[in-house]
């Protein structure tokens, strides 16, 4: 495994959608790895950028309030930059659906805006793209590997399928030194707790605070995988440090764990709590994808990288952060 700080000490890091969940967990580390950390982020309403965010650190970071989009801008920001940690983009599938042009504006043109940019302002920096498990669709077999026919169920998973090619497409025309991460859930600290539309976990972590029952929809027995935000920091800078990542795609993950099963564990790391099932809401269930769970195989063998953090673990983090920091998230 790199050893990330002879890596990243004194280098110049650009993250897009900085002041986001992953974002802004990944400016905070590689603060302390002594990089020199610039964020974009257009700060969209109901989109997870968030000023608190980056407590601690905004005073080591430079912030760019911008939308990806702006060409001129984003020309600028790249130059000098040995890395680009492309994160920016919407994660919501039900707001993809009721409008899908935001979310091609955000997730495809937005992303063509980034590699325009490196391409004729900076063609060296090593790009990190952060896709998602969505552009699977409903699996075909499990685990999920990265051979696994692209099939997504909604307009969010279309248009970052969309964004995932471009940075490939951008390697194979241009050369460009890209590598596309698919994630999958990412849980932990500053993730958007305020409705269940970018995650429903973070919903949950939300609702046991405050003393209130979870919903499962269905009979809770549909499997997922979890990833604590700081594995997948680990992952993300491990695939830009090394150069046999560039074109390709790996898939994180981690062990399956049905819905119910997760409300119990959320329930005992809070010490308490209810949880019930409840029927599928129609617009939910037209786009769910079943039972689904990554081989991270891949990304195991190439770079050393597996999730380490328990989810036990994690939850219990996440839970005694949003009980200390709740006045920002609500």
């Amino acid at each position: 495994m790199a050893d990330l700080g002879s890596v990243f000490a004194g280098k110049s890091v650009l993250i897009t959608g900085g002041l986001g969940f992953i974002g802004s967990n990944l400016a905070h580390r590689l603060v302390g790895l002594g990089a020199e950390v610039t964020i974009v982020d257009a700060l969209f309403p109901d989109c997870g950028g968030n000023l608190f965010n980056i407590a601690g650190i905004e005073d080591q970071v430079e912030v760019h309030v911008l939308d990806i989009q702006d060409e001129a801008g984003m020309g600028r920001l790249v130059q000098g930059k040995a890395y680009v940690f492309n994160l920016a983009g919407r994660v919501s599938h039900l707001d993809s659906m009721r409008n899908p042009y935001a979310d091609l504006e955000s997730n495809v043109r937005g992303h063509l805006s980034v590699l325009e940019a490196c391409r004729r302002h900076n063609p060296e920096a090593k790009i990190v793209y952060a896709g998602t498990r969505q552009i699977y669709g409903r699996p075909r077999y499990l685990p999920v590997d990265e051979a696994h026919p692209l099939d997504p169920v909604d307009i969010n998973g279309v248009n970052k399928l969309a964004g995932e090619w471009y940075h490939i497409v951008y390697h194979r025309a241009y050369g460009l030194r890209t590598v596309c991460l698919r994630l999958t859930n990412t849980y932990g600290p500053r993730m958007w707790v305020r409705d269940s539309r970018l995650t429903f976990i973070g919903w949950w972590i939300r609702r046991v605070v405050e003393g209130q029952e979870l919903e499962i929809f269905g009979d809770g027995r549909q499997i997922r995988d979890f990833n604590y935000v700081d594995d997948v920091v680990d992952a993300l800078l491990l695939a830009a440090a090394s150069p046999l990542t560039d074109g390709q795609v790996y898939n994180l993950g981690s062990e399956p764990i049905s819905l119910l099963e997760l409300a119990r564990l959320l329930v005992e790391a809070n010490g308490g709590g209810e949880y019930w099932l409840i029927p599928f809401p129609p617009e939910r269930s037209r786009i769910d994808i079943g039972d689904y769970y990554g081989d991270y195989s891949r990304i195991r063998a190439q770079l050393g990288w597996e999730p380490k953090t328990p989810l036990r673990e994690g939850l219990a983090r996440t839970l005694t952060y949003y009980r200390e920091h709740r006045q920002h998230y609500w």
